[in-house]
């Protein structure tokens, strides 16, 4: 071992400006940029799944809690504000926040245009942290339980569908016997480039959705909770299930719960298909630098040929001079994988920081490319590749065997 070691660092040491080193430097190349599409590939569909989640998350919880009874239009049957496995919830490992909401349908209208909606009303205790960071003008509301405010949150897409700014009254109005109309007060803008969210969605003070559905103030649509890990979405649907099933509420209401990617379908399994795409970019690339790593060695055997007749004259086995080229691709492989990991990470980087790729988020629901580097993500990536790209490599390697040290000798 420590003889071919020897021999493959004076082969990579003599290599100099030969036509042979520029064409290891091509493969090297190849390699580098290999990797670094296959980290930024992973990390760009990583980050665009997570985007993707938390945003259709934050409209609506991790699940839902909703009468049983219940249909799918947004007329819900209410179930009652404390419910008896509220407290079994709350203490169940993992859950992060649980918060009432009610829901109402409406018609907002100016002079000109008028626009569906959807009142989603929260009370004074609900986490604003989805909205902070989606919010683009105004202010979040604040509601007191107390009080009963007129302060509502909207789109941006419903701001420019009906030409309305922050400050501006609005009347809504609600289809029902009799009719009712009530004028709100905008405070705030968010905009979250969810298009089936954004065209529907104002946040409402809960009191006023309640009032206008004629339900008590113990009286909501239902509970969305939020959980700490979101790859733990079946298990702790499963959980808060058989907490919340044969309970029944203050009316003998029954309960049933749904995970978003129950209440979602479509988005979800959007976001599986492009798993697809990056296991065949991955797929693609590893063959690339395979490859790359394969015709380099084929490339130094041909251009080594007399050495290898030397060396088997001189009584060397073919497993020995083997070796060293195998030494030499994977010194190969080491530099195009360390290239490849520092363009790739770095284009990561900068574009987490700068977002200076953009998307169309009426295609994509979010206006830029997201990225989440995971460094698990990384070395697995690295793994493969070297794993794949050494198997490869035995079989160009076996080449040395049918070199004849005689012919060898007299090559040219």
């Amino acid at each position: 071992m420590q003889t071919a070691f020897f021999i493959a660092k004076r082969i990579i040491q003599g290599e100099g400006n030969t036509n042979t080193s520029r064409i290891l430097r091509f493969a090297l190349i190849g390699i580098a940029l290999s990797l670094s599409i296959m980290i930024l590939s992973v990390a760009i569909i990583t980050g665009f799944k997570k985007a993707v989640k938390e945003k259709v998350s934050g409209f609506g919880g991790h699940m839902q809690i909703t009468n049983f009874d219940s249909n799918i239009s947004f007329e819900t049957t209410p179930v009652s504000i404390n419910p008896p496995f509220l407290s079994t919830l709350a203490n169940l490992q993992g859950i992060q926040n649980i918060q009432p909401y009610a829901l109402k349908g409406g018609i907002m209208r100016t002079q000109s245009d008028m626009q569906g909606v959807l009142l989603k009303g929260v009370d004074g205790v609900y986490d604003w942290s989805f909205f902070k960071n989606n919010l683009i003008a105004g202010n979040i509301p604040a509601y007191q339980d107390d009080v009963r405010s007129l302060d509502i949150l909207i789109s941006k897409t419903i701001s420019n569908k009906l030409r309305l700014t922050v400050s501006d009254t609005i009347t809504v109005y609600f289809i029902q016997n009799p009719p009712r109309v009530r004028k709100f007060s905008i405070v705030g803008i968010y905009d979250t480039g969810l298009k089936e969210y954004d065209e529907l969605m104002v946040v409402a003070d809960i009191k006023q959705v309640q009032r206008l559905n004629g339900w008590e103030e113990n009286q909501v649509s239902g509970f969305e909770i939020f959980i700490k890990d979101f790859d733990q979405l079946s298990a702790m649907t499963d959980s808060v299930y058989f907490s919340v099933s044969n309970r029944f509420g203050q009316h003998d209401e029954k309960f049933m719960v749904k995970n978003i990617q129950e209440i979602v379908p479509q988005i979800f399994d959007w976001l599986r298909l492009s798993d697809i795409n990056v296991w065949v970019i991955l797929g693609i690339m590893s063959l690339v630098a395979g490859f790359n790593v394969i015709t380099a060695l084929l490339i130094l055997i041909l251009d080594r040929t007399r050495m290898i007749g030397l060396l088997k004259a001189l009584g060397s086995r073919d497993q020995m001079i083997r070796r060293i080229f195998v030494i030499k691709a994977m010194y190969l492989l080491s530099k195009g994988l360390f290239w490849g990991n520092l363009t790739g990470i770095s284009i990561a980087l900068i574009q987490q920081y700068t977002r200076i790729f953009t998307l169309d988020p009426e295609a994509y629901y979010v206006s830029y490319v997201p990225i989440h580097l995971d460094l698990v993500h990384v070395l697995l990536i690295n793994a493969g590749i070297i794993f794949i790209v050494f198997v490869m490599i035995l079989l160009p390697s076996w080449a040395v065997q049918r070199i004849s040290p005689v012919k060898a000798i007299r090559f040219q």
